[in-house]
């Protein structure tokens, strides 16, 4: 797969009106959501949560720099947008963390995810000229409705989750085009991004929790390195859909990841509300095919 040719034109920026996505395409973001939802629950139990990013973050790092000898520099024009992703990454870490101490991983997870298609969508719009056909936006509906009846009644944690979703969408903006403009530099972006993401929240757990952070160094590592795994294949595969298909799409197919999110927090961490939760999930599932299924 040629992921720096996906239809850009000589600027390395590809034009408005994407084709839909393939079933490939759709397969692959799907299996990322199951990968971000299982790293989360590694971050909602592991302890502490700004702990807990900072090792995934190492870990991604890890792979990042492993990769550089074997991928292109990016080009001037997409490092705007890996400087605009590092200081929202930045923002959506300290929040991520916040919530998950306010509030249960069923809930949190699905608020703070759920908004960002919308977002996404509108985002692109103004941005990248890539306005939705109708199916799309009753398909990007029909998923944030059901996200946001799944996440009802997150009490104290929804302020914060809300201004998650917030991050969200703005990175998931600033890397599509930063994808975009990265032409066929893609996977050179991807891990630039990956190194330099993990500097800030690694810096700020060991400012902040710095005797903790050794001891998850040491003991917990193993843990780290699996989240960091499934993190970093989570968000290489959507950085490199986003090159080829509709920000909003993606963002919204991706943001299923809710669906295993409340299946993991019921089932598996014994939170409340299974039978509303997962039958909200059902909408999302219909959300998705929709989305599949549109032009």
């Amino acid at each position: 797969m040629d992921a720096g040719r996906g239809g850009c034109n000589s600027d390395g920026i590809s034009p408005p009106g994407r084709p839909p996505m393939t079933t490939t395409l759709f397969v692959l973001v799907l299996f990322s959501a199951v990968l971000h939802a299982g790293w989360n629950a590694l971050v909602k139990v592991g302890g502490d949560a700004l702990v807990r990013l900072a090792t995934i973050n190492l870990t991604v790092a890890l792979l990042g720099l492993l990769a550089l000898p074997f991928v292109p520099l990016p080009p001037p024009t997409s490092w705007p947008y890996i400087g605009a992703s590092l200081a929202l990454h930045i923002a959506y870490y300290v929040l991520l963390a916040r919530g998950y101490q306010l509030g249960d991983l069923s809930l949190v997870y699905p608020v703070a995810r759920g908004l960002a298609p919308l977002w996404v969508t509108l985002g692109a719009w103004f941005s990248a000229g890539e306005r939705p056909d109708a199916l799309g936006f009753a398909a990007i509906a029909l998923l944030s409705l059901s996200v946001l009846t799944l996440a009802r009644g997150a009490g104290r944690g929804l302020p914060v989750a809300l201004a998650c979703g917030l991050t969200i969408a703005a990175y998931s903006v600033a890397d599509g085009l930063g994808s975009r403009a990265a032409g066929e530099a893609l996977y050179g972006y991807i891990a630039w991004l990956f190194v330099l993401d993990a500097l800030p929240v690694t810096l700020l757990a060991a400012a902040r929790r710095r005797g903790l952070f050794l001891q998850t160094l040491r003991r917990g590592w193993h843990a780290g390195l699996l989240a960091g795994v499934c993190c970093a294949l989570a968000y290489g595969i959507v950085i490199w859909a986003m090159a080829q298909a509709p920000l909003g799409y993606v963002s919204a197919l991706r943001e299923t990841s809710v669906v295993f999110a409340a299946w993991i927090g019921t089932r598996l961490l014994g939170e409340p509300f299974a039978g509303r939760r997962l039958l909200s999930a059902a909408g999302i599932v219909g959300g998705a095919l929709l989305l599949h299924f549109a032009g």
